[in-house]
């Protein structure tokens, strides 16, 4: 992307960046297959995320977002996990705002 771009622009670039950086080495690029999601869930996401180190836990949010049962994460079922981690920080902040005077 070009240089310059305003906060939110480099948000996503880096989220879509982190997605290629786990998605297969082998042959295609577009797919994570469950080891790789579990590294990423791991490395990337242990602070919002409960039971990254649990083998059986990611498996089961793998279940959950792989819609077409492919048994690998697509980019948009990766924008999903995205797109509800979200929701919940949003959720805390909006009750901070709240609790404030």
């Amino acid at each position: 992307m070009a240089s310059g771009c305003s906060e939110l622009e480099s948000a996503i670039e880096v989220l879509v960046r982190n997605f290629y950086v786990y998605a297969e080495k082998k042959g295609k690029q577009d797919k994570m297959n469950k080891k790789e999601f579990r590294k990423m869930v791991t490395q990337e996401l242990q602070h919002v995320l409960t039971n990254t180190q649990n083998k059986e836990a990611a498996n089961k949010l793998i279940q959950s977002l792989d819609t077409d049962e492919d048994g690998k994460i697509s980019f948009d079922e990766y924008w999903t996990l995205i797109g509800e981690i979200a929701k919940k920080l949003s959720m805390q902040m909006a009750m901070q705002c709240q609790e404030r005077p």
